[in-house]
């Protein structure tokens, strides 16, 4: 899927969420595809809703004026997107939907900001509240994430190298790939295996090196009905859980405080310029340790150790490797 698209559903999906009113098709039309044609927009404006409905975006029809029978208009309630009417695991809750992971891309940020900026000066009326559910954070970025989402959505097939887990030979594998989706802390491609010729899962962070297309689009056919996050819950090793107590900064952390099973308000933090509440999640163990690093100095590690000793660990790493870059 090329940036173009991929900034055109983004700035649909901000679009929809930040107006606090029903928008009509042709306010869509001249924001978003200003230089298509009536037959253009039409098909571009319905594959852009199915693509992301397919994802979980809940966009909402209704009319425009309530005392006249107009035509439709289009919104995403953040209630609605924030909370979906689907079956997922505390993790998956934190991550579910294009938004979130479209948002960590840093080839995609400036798009963000230019798609408020934009609405913003062309006067309509924005609630940028509603982007918490979509908040930035960081993640341990999968370099090969962009080439299975692509190869997805065109329908390419993609070759790459693969260690297995307690393996240490790399094997080429060729995959028709479905989807993609995060599972316990981790993403997974899912497709159809051409060498097994079975349905298969991935995990990104055993792909070594960078992914390739290999062919062109439009190759296969995603099999009807396929719902790639129940094909990771069922293909993926089941997840280890940890019980934490959690620091975390007032205002911060929404998808922690969703996921929380006990939230305790007021209570002394590492500073005394902030107030602090005490959550207590039980998540998956890496993708917990992700969420944390993700809040920077807005959240902190009570308990247990070894996860506190885990997120310190990674910014360490990570601060090595920012003064060897300077070096």
């Amino acid at each position: 899927m090329a940036a173009g698209k991929s900034e055109r559903l983004l700035n649909l999906l901000i679009m929809l969420l930040v107006q606090r009113h029903y928008v009509a098709k042709d306010r869509i039309r001249e924001i978003l595809y200003p230089d298509s044609t009536t037959e253009a927009f039409e098909k571009m404006f319905e594959r852009d809703k199915d693509e992301l409905r397919s994802l979980g975006v809940p966009i909402e029809v209704g009319q425009m004026d309530a005392f006249f029978d107009d035509e439709p208009g289009y919104r995403i309630r953040p209630d609605e997107f924030a909370l979906p009417d689907v079956s997922l695991t505390a993790d998956e809750a934190a991550v579910v939907g294009l938004a979130t992971k479209v948002w960590q891309h840093a080839r995609l940020a400036e798009a963000t900001t230019e798609a408020v900026r934009k609405l913003t000066a062309l006067g309509v009326d924005v609630d940028l509240s509603a982007l918490d559910i979509v908040e930035p954070r960081l993640s341990a970025d999968e370099p090969s994430f962009d080439v299975f989402w692509e190869a997805t959505q065109e329908r390419t097939p993609v070759v790459f190298d693969y260690v297995r887990s307690g393996d240490s030979e790399v094997r080429t594998r060729h995959l028709q790939p479905w989807g993609v989706a995060r599972y316990s802390g981790r993403w997974y491609v899912v497709g159809f295996d051409i060498d097994r010729q079975a349905e298969r899962i991935f995990r990104l962070s055993r792909v070594h090196g960078r992914a390739r297309k290999e062919g062109g689009p439009s190759s296969y056919e995603i099999p009807a009905g396929t719902d790639v996050s129940e094909v990771a819950r069922r293909l993926a090793p089941e997840p280890s859980t940890t019980r934490a107590e959690l620091l975390v900064r007032k205002g911060a952390g929404h998808t922690l405080r969703r996921g929380a099973d006990l939230v305790e308000e007021g209570v002394p933090g590492p500073d005394t310029d902030s107030t602090w509440d005490r959550l207590v999640p039980e998540r998956g163990s890496v993708g917990l340790a992700d969420e944390v690093l993700g809040y920077g100095a807005d959240v902190y590690v009570e308990q247990p150790p070894a996860l506190r000793e885990r997120v310190a660990q990674r910014l360490r790493d990570a601060l090595e490797v920012e003064q060897g870059v300077e070096a």
